[in-house]
């Protein structure tokens, strides 16, 4: 049996997911991990990597070797996307990667992958467990310094992306640029909804979403919403995953996140440690995509996936 590792390192966290293939070409998972790394600490400020954070992702990704490793792992992809995009000194972060992968799989090394290419990975992983008759579906992968959104259907089983877009906003990123408070000031928080919006502005002018019946949020701040909305008292992605939060419920749970402080976020069960300081953000821009997709398309609730970009990577490998 074949089997495949993923890794995506974004802005804020790197993530694993080693599958084999089912009979129906579907994924089955062996194992799937997260860890808060914040390689984008300060990047969009220095334009560098900062060498504790090349040291954080370094110490995490060979966790995931070692895990390679054990599940005999035939073959391995790492995306590194958002901040390794900006930052000046990401040699010396695929040197790292290099010597880490390359007990994996000999040659395997961390790629940059275009926001377009990143939009169409987590479209293919995302509508994977979707009914095709829901679509057309609109994608959105928040993450710590990018946000993807792509519009598209399922036909004949394969996931058809009509238009997709990467812009230059996500959690960690609008809140190292406006949000300095704790709690954020009333000022910061017009800042940050300003920026967001003008961000996300180029998004919609290049994706038209008119026609998307169903949206689709992937990746840790919706998938945080979701297990907040659900109420749970700790994370758990069954729970999660396919959950639905009407645009009305994520209004007002985005508003609470924004004004609470990071410790009384800290204190909320499901709540990573490394996403209670930026997920202020998140929900600010989280608020603006709602807003567009009521006012664009007439949607009126989010479907929260706990697939995305590591699905689509996993099932490029397989084929």
């Amino acid at each position: 049996m074949t089997r495949v590792a993923a890794v995506d390192c974004g802005t804020n966290s790197i993530r694993l997911l080693i599958a084999e293939p089912a009979d129906d070409g579907s994924l089955v998972d062996v194992a799937r991990d997260m860890q808060v790394v914040r390689l984008g600490q300060g990047v969009d400020a220095t334009g560098e990597f900062a060498p504790e954070a090349i040291e954080r992702v370094r110490a995490a990704l060979a966790d995931y070797v070692d895990d390679m490793i054990d599940a005999s792992v035939d073959r391995v992809r790492m995306v590194a996307t958002s901040a390794t995009r900006d930052a000046g000194n990401r040699d010396e972060f695929f040197a790292m990667t290099a010597g880490l992968l390359g007990e994996v799989q000999p040659g395997a090394v961390a790629e940059v992958i275009s926001g377009e290419e990143e939009a169409r990975l987590s479209f293919r992983g995302a509508v994977g467990d979707l009914d095709p008759a829901d679509g057309p579906f609109v994608v959105t992968d928040l993450g710590g310094g990018s946000t993807e959104v792509v519009v598209g259907s399922v036909s004949g089983g394969d996931a058809v992306v009509a238009g997709a877009y990467s812009t230059n906003i996500g959690c960690v990123r609008l809140t190292e640029r406006a949000l300095a408070s704790d709690p954020p000031t009333l000022d910061e928080v017009d800042a940050a909804v300003g920026y967001a919006r003008q961000e996300l502005a180029k998004a919609f002018a290049a994706v038209d979403v008119s026609a998307a019946r169903t949206w689709v949020g992937v990746a840790g701040t919706l998938t945080t919403f979701a297990a907040l909305h659900a109420e749970l008292d700790h994370y758990d992605p069954d729970v999660i995953h396919l959950s639905r939060i009407p645009l009305a419920d994520l209004h007002r749970l985005c508003s609470k996140i924004v004004s609470m402080t990071r410790a009384e976020r800290l204190a909320l069960g499901p709540m990573h440690p490394g996403r209670a300081d930026v997920i202020g953000g998140g929900a600010l821009v989280t608020q603006e995509l709602a807003r567009n997709f009521a006012d664009r398309a007439a949607i009126t609730e989010m479907v929260v996936s706990e697939h995305d970009i590591l699905d689509g990577i996993a099932l490029g490998l397989l084929e």
